[in-house]
């Protein structure tokens, strides 16, 4: 019998729920003897797999990137768990969307630079109009809030669903 397939994705947000991940620590182990981590920022694969099982999905959806990596990973993957407050409300990313996009980089930009101030076009990914919770550009299968969850609860999640079981994320809160 081959293992689930786990994938993780790191859209716009400050990776404190890839952190909060790596604090399973030796219950990673367990993890991943019973499934096959294929893509995340925490491996060195470079293109989004097909036929993913669960992925979990950190941060919202701020950039043109970000909006065609969602929509390619709402494509290969059976279940997709919005990982952080980042991804379930826009959290932290949406504090920008008052102040709209043009303000926002010449603030960042133009009015902070000391040194050849310009916007970027080429390094810098398009930003959308506004930062997106995941749910509102594609369809998710589970939300699992916090800012960032804890180790326990992606833990349980991933061992309920890695058994079989519905996940019981009722203990997860937003916020810490």
């Amino acid at each position: 019998m081959t293992k689930p397939r786990v994938a993780t994705v790191w859209l716009d947000g400050c990776s404190g729920c890839h952190m909060s991940l790596i604090d399973l620590d030796e219950r990673l182990l367990d993890i991943f003897e019973r499934a096959d981590l294929v893509y995340g920022p925490l491996v060195d694969f470079k293109e989004f797999p097909k036929n993913v099982d669960v992925c979990l999905v950190e941060g919202a959806v701020s950039s043109e990137d970000d909006l065609h990596k969602i929509k390619l990973v709402r494509e290969r993957t059976k279940t997709i768990i919005a990982f952080g407050d980042c991804a379930v409300t826009s959290n932290v990313p949406g504090m920008r969307n008052p102040i709209g996009v043009p303000p926002l980089l010449d603030r960042a930009y133009i009015e902070n630079a000391t040194i050849n101030p310009q916007i970027p076009s080429r390094v810098v990914p398009k930003l959308l109009p506004t930062a997106r919770p995941v749910h509102t550009v594609v369809h998710v299968d589970i939300f699992l809030p916090g800012c960032p969850p804890s180790a326990d609860l992606i833990y349980n999640l991933l061992d309920d669903l890695l058994a079989g079981r519905v996940p019981d994320v009722t203990g997860a809160r937003f916020g810490r």
